[in-house]
């Protein structure tokens, strides 16, 4: 069970800190969707970009969240 609880929690924080460089990335440069797919879904308004950043921050959150739980898990597992 520690074996999987770690993997788990390694798991969900690296996918925490990849959403997190995502929502980032998106902040600082807001036209990477175009730049990578040459299509402009929101016709240049912007609002999927703001869209994309507050649902990566928000998983961002929410990884981060299990990862920690994960890891109080392990050190009462340890105790």
């Amino acid at each position: 069970m520690r074996t999987r609880l770690k993997t788990r929690m390694t798991i969900e924080g690296l996918l925490g800190l990849a959403s997190l460089a995502l929502a980032v990335l998106t902040v600082v440069n807001k036209e990477w969707i175009e730049e990578l797919t040459g299509l402009e879904p929101d016709a240049g308004s912007g609002a999927l970009e703001w869209g994309i950043v507050i649902a990566f921050g928000l998983a961002a959150v929410l990884l981060g969240r299990m990862a920690w739980r994960d890891r109080q898990r392990l050190r009462t597992a340890d105790a």
